[in-house]
């Protein structure tokens, strides 16, 4: 079947299987090059960087190796919804086409499943549901009794975000283990088990490193027995690493414990005497808090929240009653298994608290965010590259990243540098489209700096929208407009309500897959989006003809840890403007900018509305780090564009 056993490449090319067997399978030199490494990697254990551009076709380029390695193989991709597509779309057609025999799994979160026991116990409440939730709470049950997996992303009439999730999905707090009547049914069992005995196992990143972190979500048994890990979309992991790998205690978390440490005392003689005041207590202590934190800003350095008098008192008396609680906890923990459940979050809770009270962390940023009944305080290491390290050295395992979006201007170096990953095999390859013939960058002339208001006292997403309006004409609507705040994207959204006859969609008024079903049903929409549209959206076709980005993508200047990581390269003689705003924002525009061209076919306009493109010096390393296409500042073009006549333009 194979040409030369050991060229992994002429599977994928003209005269292999993959051709010959998929329709509408177009062999890639760039695919072929990316699963000749990724063996490489796995075979010598090797750490790999991977940056393969939009249409290289790199889920194909990692599987294919991973699953003729003879390794286990863990892969973990962005998002719940890739790690479904990855294993319901594409790892069954790999597997059919190579033959392999070789088990596969899927494992996601415990909250991905349901909980027999807490699903029995919602319905025995027979709590008073008004008529929504009553209806889903049956079609739940209708779904537990023939569901095979239990992963409620099967339900999808039971929308992610209804209430009644988390009351029959279980939390590691509340999980009653083996000691559960529903034990050998359950979901999270079976899913852990078959993830145990697969060859290759599909997750997601918060579960990967949930485990690796050893928060122990429920896997971490598998994880040391894995010959290669590979991380898809991993540009997300700096930030998601970052949540990993900090301590937090949030009001809520210990409002829960109190609620829950008097629900245990239920059928325990004497407890709910010994444990009603102090439970009580602690509730008045959390609410007197959260009050004295309301003139603060939403988040901050610990610092400064510990710098008010009323807030620094008032830790110290949580601390106080949260260690006599647990103390107390202590004294009953024998008497049941919840009470000794209790008790071992309460004593992990204190620990946590204490360490970011006290600042025992040398290399800690320790700050707060407030929500409008709550607040957390964190304690967030300023240096990932460590403890990443540490992670990766356990596994003893090939360590492979890929992205569309790894490098700046052509260099790795600001992501290997937060992954503290020393010397990693490099590889890029570019898009196989045809950027040149299929895009133009339109930089708009004359728009204000994004701080400053123009010469007849427009704000700066006045005039965005203003610029846009002809290239919306000329496109027929078929646009994203990206924002890089809420607050413009609110400001846009008025500005375009009366002025475009195209359908509107913005972000907030739906949930996320529905403005996008909405938007590639319409033909002609017009879509706004901040964060989470800039990545992970994928609309092929004439849907989607313009990417507008108003301004470039620099991390808010409110947040501490980032401010820490700043403050600290200066110190240790680094420009942090250069030598960290800068890259983190070329490779957030990039995955922006990958939203427009998603096939061979596609043909678009990027606008870009920030003038620091061109009249700072910093401009050229974010032109350099996008596809190469032809720019232009005459919107005459843009118009030639989408005519199909020729373009005037000089380079």
């Amino acid at each position: 079947m194979m040409t030369d056993p050991d060229d992994i490449g002429a599977l994928l090319g003209a005269d292999g299987p993959f051709a010959r067997e998929l329709p509408n399978f177009a062999p890639r030199l760039a695919q072929q090059a990316m699963a000749r490494s990724v063996a490489d990697a796995i075979a010598n254990r090797d750490t790999l960087i991977a940056e393969a551009g939009t249409g290289t076709g790199k889920t194909y380029a990692y599987l294919v190796p991973a699953l003729l390695s003879g390794e286990r193989v863990i892969v973990s991709t962005g998002t719940k919804a890739l790690q479904d597509q990855l294993y319901f779309r594409d790892l069954p057609k790999v597997r059919a086409v190579l033959g392999t025999r070789g088990k596969t799994a899927l494992l996601k979160g415990r909250a991905n499943y349901l909980c027999l026991y807490r699903l029995d116990q919602t319905v025995r409440d027979g709590g008073a549901f008004e008529r929504t939730e009553a209806s889903q709470l049956a079609a739940i049950r209708a779904w537990s009794a023939r569901t095979r997996a239990g992963d409620r992303m099967e339900l999808a009439e039971v929308p992610e975000e209804s209430p009644l999730w988390p009351r029959v999905t279980s939390t590691p707090e509340n999980c009653l283990g083996v000691e559960c009547p529903f034990f050998d049914d359950c979901h999270v069992v079976k899913a852990r088990r078959e993830a145990l005995e697969a060859d290759l196992v599909v997750v997601n990143h918060h579960l990967l490193f949930a485990d690796l972190a050893l928060k122990q979500e429920g896997f971490g048994e598998i994880l040391p027995g894995a010959g290669a890990f590979i991380l898809d979309e991993a540009h997300q992991v700096p930030e998601l690493a970052g949540q990993f790998f900090s301590q937090s205690v949030s009001a809520r978390q210990l409002a829960d414990l109190a609620a829950d440490a008097l629900r245990e005392c239920n059928g325990v003689t004497g407890a709910i005497g010994l444990l009603l005041e102090p439970a009580e207590a602690m509730q008045g202590a959390l609410r007197r808090l959260r009050l004295a934190m309301d003139a603060l800003p939403t988040r901050g350095p610990f610092l400064q929240l510990d710098a008010l008098a009323t807030v620094h008192e008032g830790l110290r008396d949580l601390d106080e009653l949260l260690a006599a609680f647990t103390d107390l906890l202590a004294s009953q923990a024998e008497r049941s298994r919840g009470l000794a459940n209790v008790h071992e979050r309460a004593a992990a809770l204190t620990g946590r608290l204490e360490r970011i009270i006290e600042g025992a962390g040398e290399r800690d940023v320790r700050w707060y965010e407030l929500f409008p009944r709550g607040f957390a305080l964190h304690a967030t290491p300023l240096d990932l590259a460590a403890p990443l390290r540490a992670m990766r050295e356990r596994t003893q395992a090939a360590w492979i990243h890929t992205s569309a979006t790894l490098s700046v201007a052509g260099s790795f170096d600001h992501f290997a540098r937060q992954l503290g990953l020393d010397d990693p095999q490099t590889l890029h390859l570019d898009s196989p489209f045809d950027y040149g013939h299929q895009a133009l960058c339109y930089l708009p002339a004359g728009l204000p700096d994004p701080n400053m208001l123009d010469k007849s006292g427009r704000d700066h997403t006045e005039c965005v929208i203003e610029a846009a309006l002809p290239v919306l004409e000329a496109s027929h609507g078929r646009a994203f407009l990206l924002f890089t705040s809420h607050r413009a994207l609110r400001r846009a959204a008025e500005l375009l309500a009366d002025r475009v006859a195209w359908p509107l969609f913005v972000q907030g008024s739906a949930p996320r897959h529905q403005l996008l079903e909405d938007f590639r049903a319409s033909g002609h929409g017009v879509l706004l989006g901040a964060a989470s549209f800039w990545e992970g959206v994928d609309v092929a076709g004439e849907a989607l003809s313009v990417v507008v980005i108003d301004k470039l993508p620099f991390a808010a200047p409110d947040d501490p840890v980032l401010q820490a990581r700043l403050d600290a390269l200066e110190q240790a003689g680094v420009n942090p403007f250069m030598g960290w705003q800068v890259p983190a924002a070329a490779i957030a525009l990039k995955q922006g900018a990958g939203r427009l061209i998603r096939d061979v076919h596609d043909r678009g306009v990027l606008m870009l509305c920030d003038p620091r493109l061109t009249t700072k010096g910093y401009g050229r390393l974010f032109l350099a780090s996008l596809p190469p296409m032809p720019r232009t500042r005459e919107l005459a073009d843009v118009q030639a564009f989408f005519d199909g006549t020729e373009l005037s333009m000089a380079g």
